[in-house]
């Protein structure tokens, strides 16, 4: 692997993996292999998270997760970057989580706010630390207030960017304002978590997208990031254009 930029940990262009599954329910270890490979190879994924939502993670067991993660980091070498997604609800089995992610050859960890239970800040804020304090693996917090049910705040958010290992952010809150105070204040990395905000926040400070249309639209995703950095805002918006349709056409809830 390449050496990593500080500015962009992880690179520009991730994408969030599906888990692949055979027909009785059973994990496709060979598929997730073969997937990695030519999401890095032929789609020009500079990392691949791993058990994210789009993976499916609540519906894995904690072997089958690190089994994925291991089948992933194997089929990449040093070609990738592997994030494996780590976050529950329950601090201690995160933790655990993050344990066996990095045993299984993780480079990183995505840590979602923890869903359901609707913690306030100052929870957030000791779940995240707990997290970060009890590993040598960089972190991305995972803010998705849609799905989890609970958004990190921008104050929150500055006081989580003191931490040495918490160095990024996939960003699916969608708040601008808020990005972009984060952004003026620290050194955090975001990374856009909704893909049709990928151009918005690169406008404001953003790195990179970490998506899931970019399973099949990677090179075009790419070309829109690296049309923007080098100052053709016009190719950049046309590119993002293109893509509306798949936009709008895969992320459905009905």
């Amino acid at each position: 692997m390449t050496a990593v930029d500080p500015r962009r940990p992880f690179g520009r262009l991730l994408t969030a993996m599906v888990t692949p599954f055979g027909v009785s329910g059973e994990l496709d270890l060979d598929a997730a292999a073969r997937l990695a490979g030519y999401l890095v190879d032929e789609q020009g994924n500079d990392g691949l998270v791993i058990n994210g939502t789009t993976g499916e993670s609540p519906t894995t067991t904690d072997a089958e997760k690190a089994d994925v993660v291991r089948a992933v980091a194997d089929a990449v070498g040093d070609r990738a970057h592997v994030v494996a997604g780590i976050g529950t609800f329950d601090t201690v089995h995160s933790i655990h989580l993050a344990e066996q992610a990095a045993k299984a050859g993780a480079h990183g960890l995505l840590v979602v706010t923890p869903y359901y239970s609707r913690p306030p800040q100052a929870g957030l804020l000791a779940h995240f630390r707990a997290i970060a304090d009890s590993t040598e693996l960089p972190v991305v917090l995972y803010d998705i207030p849609g799905r989890s049910g609970v958004a990190i705040q921008t104050e929150t958010m500055l006081e989580l960017a003191a931490h040495d290992r918490i160095v990024a952010v996939k960003d699916a809150k969608g708040d601008l304002v808020g990005s972009s105070r984060v952004l003026a204040d620290t050194e955090l990395a975001y990374y856009s978590g909704d893909d049709a905000m990928t151009l918005p926040l690169l406008s404001v400070g953003g790195v990179g997208v970490i998506g899931t249309s970019t399973h099949f639209s990677g090179t075009a995703t790419l070309a829109m990031i690296e049309a923007f950095e080098r100052g053709d805002v016009a190719e950049a918006v046309r590119l993002h254009r293109a893509m509306l349709p798949i936009y709008t056409g895969i992320f459905r809830t009905q």
